[in-house]
């Protein structure tokens, strides 16, 4: 006689198919976290990577850094010209 329960198919074998489910899961969301990760640092278009290039500041006075702004579009004309005279020049 088998009893009460689902036979071979009775809370044992859940376990196991969630214990898989969890591992194998959890392997892909490693794997994607792992990709994700690592296509950061990779530019989208590959010819951006050599206009976007970071200048060297050391070297520069506040007036060139406000000019490659302004020039890269980073600041509008208005914010240039207002933050030329905070700096005095």
């Amino acid at each position: 006689m088998m009893g009460f329960g689902m036979g071979m198919f009775g809370l044992g074998a859940l376990v196991m198919i969630a214990f898989w489910v969890l591992v194998i899961g959890g392997g892909a969301w490693l794997v994607m976290t792992l990709v994700r990760g690592n296509q950061s640092s990779i530019p989208a278009n590959p010819s951006q990577a050599l206009t976007t290039a970071p200048t060297p500041l050391s070297n520069s006075t506040p007036l060139e850094i406000l000019k490659t702004r302004f020039a890269k579009g980073e600041i509008t004309k208005e914010q240039f010209e207002e933050m030329r005279r905070d700096l005095g020049l």
